[in-house]
């Protein structure tokens, strides 16, 4: 039977998470990606906490934006998720794209990220 989408993902996804692991010196950069909407988080897997969020949902960001599924939009995504990061101290980080092809959205809020302090 032949895989959908979704299927696809978290396929991917498990075969990613097996590899990487966020730490309190390195936490992981988790990227969700919806069909409206971007989210990304900044989790230390050792504790089980998230440090640092930020998502097109955000009030705050959601005024300045006209589509939350743009390119643009994610790029803002990553520039205030590493502004958040680095008033808290952090900044290297491991990515985890969730399982989504590195490509479109999660690729620019990947670069935004970059470009704004973050190493990974």
């Amino acid at each position: 039977m032949k895989n959908n989408r979704k299927e696809l993902i978290k396929k991917r996804h498990r075969r990613i998470r097996r590899k990487l692991h966020g730490t309190a010196e390195r936490p992981r950069l988790a990227v969700f990606r919806s069909h409206q909407h971007i989210y990304a988080q900044v989790i230390d897997d050792n504790q089980q906490h998230t440090l640092v969020a930020a998502s097109t949902v955000d009030p705050n960001l959601r005024q300045t934006l006209d589509s939350t599924r743009t390119c643009e939009a994610s790029a803002a995504v990553g520039n205030l998720i590493a502004q958040r990061a680095m008033e808290k101290g952090i900044k290297q980080v491991v990515f985890d794209r969730g399982g989504n092809i590195y490509h479109g959205r999660v690729r620019s809020l990947a670069d935004a990220a970059r470009e704004a302090g973050l190493e990974f």
